[in-house]
């Protein structure tokens, strides 16, 4: 499916009906790795319509030369969710560079958002981020990208590397992420804090983002759950599906609440 969003014409694809839930992957990967591992926590969840779209310059949502910055990605991104949501309130979940754009969405309208999940999180001022570390397999499994995101390295997780992440490769427009990246500070953090219910997930071994970072935003929002998961790098979603259920889990239960 695709629609007008501003300058763009977004890719996407979306299962269910109700609230609309949309749900942003991180960078050099499309709707495909973010369908794999939200999907199946989301999909036993009544009244959500899960909406995964392919962010500008990835995917089958290419980026125009007028897209020049991460500010313009948000701009963009906020039409996509005034035309698929018909200017109604939404949830958002971010994974990585995602979550990014999702904090940003949340500062920017958040009379519209009615809940905040953030997952291995992208953020400014990273810090002590590990060695990458291999704690399940002999990291001789798949290629270097592979061997690189997972610390849990299985013949379970290079499927899912190989059917949700990889293909994804081919068809990232490396010259406007570029172009975009010259121009990537927001400021999500400037006004009122965003004060819905929130989730943050960080894998405690993701040699990517790290999860010190993440741990802080705690004190920025003033609902939000942390969970630092062990066992769990930047590929958390891949590697702890269960336990990312749960927490996905209490978090609507929050938003229902509210």
């Amino acid at each position: 499916m695709e629609i007008r969003a501003g300058r763009v014409v977004v890719h996407f694809v979306e299962h269910g009906a109700g609230l609309p839930v949309l749900v942003l992957h991180g960078a050099g990967v499309d709707h495909r790795e973010a369908e794999a591992c939200f999907e199946p926590l989301l999909d036993g969840v009544a009244g959500l319509r899960r909406i995964y779209p392919d962010l500008p310059g990835m995917g089958a949502t290419r980026a125009p030369e007028t897209l020049r910055s991460a500010d313009d990605v948000l701009d963009t991104l906020l039409d996509f969710a005034d035309e698929v949501s018909n200017g109604t309130a939404y949830l958002l979940i971010g994974h990585s560079a995602g979550a990014y754009f999702a904090r940003a969405m949340a500062a920017r309208r958040p009379a519209q958002v009615t809940g905040l999940a953030l997952v291995c999180p992208l953020l400014p001022g990273l810090r002590d981020v590990p060695e990458h570390r291999v704690v399940v397999g002999s990291g001789a499994l798949g290629d270097d990208v592979f061997r690189s995101y997972f610390v849990i390295q299985t013949p379970e997780t290079l499927e899912r590397y190989e059917r949700s992440v990889a293909p994804a490769a081919a068809l990232v427009d490396q010259a406007a992420l570029e172009r975009i990246g010259e121009r990537w500070a927001l400021a999500p953090d400037q006004g009122p804090a965003y004060a819905g219910p929130t989730v943050v997930v960080a894998g405690r071994l993701d040699s990517t983002v790290g999860y010190a970072a993440a741990a802080d935003l705690v004190d920025h929002y003033p609902h939000a759950s942390l969970a630092v998961v062990d066992d769990a790098g930047h590929a958390l979603p891949h590697e702890q599906p269960e336990l990312l259920r749960a927490l996905l889990a209490e978090w609507l239960s929050r938003v229902e609440r509210a």
